[in-house]
């Protein structure tokens, strides 16, 4: 089962920066938005592919276009949350009112009830395991949240599990898709998204595409053209940039080479009374 999902953000929603992260300021950079959606409608429409949107609400608030576009093209609208931060440096209570905002913008554009969710940078961790019952709450079905590998935004090490799982919390349950990853000695590495996915060979990519696979992309991730942010580590910028030139040619290469689907078609998929149950107080 190999799933395509997208992170609805502008090219400077980055969070490795005091300048970008900051959403007073987001007001002085360029959108770019239209044109690097415009991109991932035609490789999707190109490779006859479906995808699920995890769609920030304050894009939907700005540009309620591009929500209404996502929708009116038959793809899954999911939250991304509204204002793109980090969740553990978030009280439960702040988180909250960011996912009802969220919820409540992409909702009144598309009718539909938001049932997914990825929090920014996969930075639900050890300390914010909370938020999956707040997501409970508020009518989150599935979550894809969880990175099961080290990194500078959350992580958990605590989930080594390279297919989806339900998870139980004392609020109910939530179905859990994860990111995949493969072990390189002693330690879990992932390849297919964001700049993982450009900077890892593609012969590579091909190779560790197992039956359960988790990408995830950015529209920034196919802008070869966009600004520099100014003031970025030297490690950040090579992250950020790296590999745009060919990254539209290489996912299309990946996409025609393997059946890609979203996240409502492989819920529909699984035979979830089957699948491993993990409560959260045992991560």
């Amino acid at each position: 089962m190999k799933i395509l999902t997208f992170d609805i953000e502008d090219w400077f929603h980055l969070l490795n920066n005091p300048l970008t992260e900051n959403p007073s300021n987001w007001d002085q950079f360029e959108s770019r938005i239209h044109l690097n959606m415009n991109t991932i409608f035609e490789i999707l429409e190109l490779t006859n592919t479906k995808a699920t949107f995890f769609c920030l609400g304050w894009i939907a608030e700005k540009y309620p276009d591009v929500i209404k576009e996502i929708d009116r093209r038959g793809y899954e609208v999911g939250s991304h949350s509204y204002y793109h931060q980090l969740v553990y440096k978030q009280n439960s209570d702040s988180f909250e009112k960011d996912l009802e905002r969220s919820i409540g913008e992409l909702e009144s554009l598309t009718g539909k009830k938001v049932k997914s969710y990825r929090a920014p940078s996969f930075s639900i961790n050890q300390d914010s395991l909370w938020a999956f019952e707040i997501l409970i709450r508020h009518g989150i079905k599935w979550d894809s949240s969880i990175f099961p590998a080290k990194r500078a935004y959350g992580g958990l090490n605590s989930v080594s599990r390279n297919e989806p799982f339900q998870m139980v919390t004392r609020n109910g349950l939530i179905k859990e898709f994860p990111m995949n990853t493969y072990n390189f000695m002693g330690s879990n590495l992932v390849f297919s998204g964001g700049g993982y996915f450009r900077f890892t060979p593609y012969n590579l990519v091909n190779y560790l595409t197992r039956s359960y696979t988790m990408s995830y992309f950015h529209p920034r991730d196919f802008d070869p053209n966009q600004p520099v942010i100014p003031g970025l580590k030297p490690i950040d910028r090579y992250k950020s940039y790296v590999g745009l030139k060919n990254s539209k040619k290489k996912l299309m290469r990946w996409l025609n080479q393997h059946n890609f689907i979203d996240i409502e078609r492989a819920n529909s998929l699984i035979e979830w009374d089957k699948s491993e149950i993990i409560r959260t107080n045992e991560l």
